[in-house]
């Protein structure tokens, strides 16, 4: 018999709690989430079976998955996942919000992105359309998740985005619900936009494909321009930023008719 796919209220709780903070102790587990240390740790037990979270001495910690290892020992890696690491993560967990069992959804490559995937791993029913292959890792052991990667070549080296023919032709027979974009700069005037060209056909050709576009972006890429094009913000649903982002900034998107979500 396999796992139940489905977490107790008190454990989709603590997962929550963890994908907020990061790690917590017991205390702080029960603190936030009420009942007595001894289910909390039954709880801790099982998500740590369902490889969602470690046990620590004392309380717990996210996963990390082991793929990134390699990636460790990397400055550019390195400087790109720590660069905004706590506002990301809280996109990450307010995109995850908007999301409803049994759709379909297509998260782009990206750091931001990634933790939108991350922040799903303990969900059922729902299929994850993906270009990247650490986000189709991260969700590959998880029983309540299909996860579709597209085919393609990884054009740069260090990078998890698939790009090209293969990666095209496979989403033109796919739909989606909603698709979360991951970008570099997001500009009024310019649109959103990113490093390379053939990541920014992908990116397009999965918006194209989907009922909702929402762009998870920090607010440091408010306002910034990257060479390669992936759509005007006219394409665009919401945008999900940090508070960072001025209320003049907003404004100029929310003119447009956008909806901005700070968190």
């Amino acid at each position: 018999m396999g796992m139940p796919t489905q977490l107790n209220d008190r454990a989709e709780k603590i997962m929550k709690f963890l994908l907020r903070s990061g790690s917590a102790s017991i205390e702080e587990i029960l603190n936030e989430v009420g009942s007595s240390a001894p289910s909390i740790r039954r709880d801790l037990v099982y998500l740590e079976n369902r490889g969602l979270i470690r046990r620590t001495h004392g309380g717990a910690t996210l996963v990390e998955p082991l793929l990134y290892e390699p990636f460790r020992y990397d400055r550019s890696f390195q400087a790109r996942e720590q660069r905004f690491a706590d506002e990301k993560r809280r996109i990450g967990l307010a995109a995850a919000e908007l999301i409803r069992e049994h759709e379909t959804i297509g998260l782009t490559a990206g750091t931001t992105a990634t933790l939108v995937g991350r922040s799903l791993r303990h969900r059922q029913h729902l299929q994850v359309v993906t270009n990247a292959i650490n986000i189709s890792m991260e969700l590959c052991n998880q029983p309540g998740i299909r996860t579709f990667l597209t085919g393609g070549a990884v054009s740069w080296a260090w990078s998890f985005s698939l790009t090209g023919n293969a990666a095209l032709n496979f989403l033109n027979d796919v739909y989606m619900d909603k698709v979360f974009l991951s970008v570099i700069g997001l500009d009024v005037e310019r649109g959103a936009t990113t490093l390379e060209t053939d990541e920014a056909l992908v990116f397009r050709k999965m918006l194209k494909q989907s009922r909702q576009v929402i762009v998870v972006a920090d607010s440091s890429k408010l306002g910034v321009v990257s060479p390669a094009f992936i759509c005007p913000v006219a394409d665009i649903h919401t945008i999900i930023t940090d508070t960072g982002a001025t209320d003049e900034v907003v404004e100029a998107f929310t003119r447009r008719g956008i909806q901005v979500m700070r968190v």
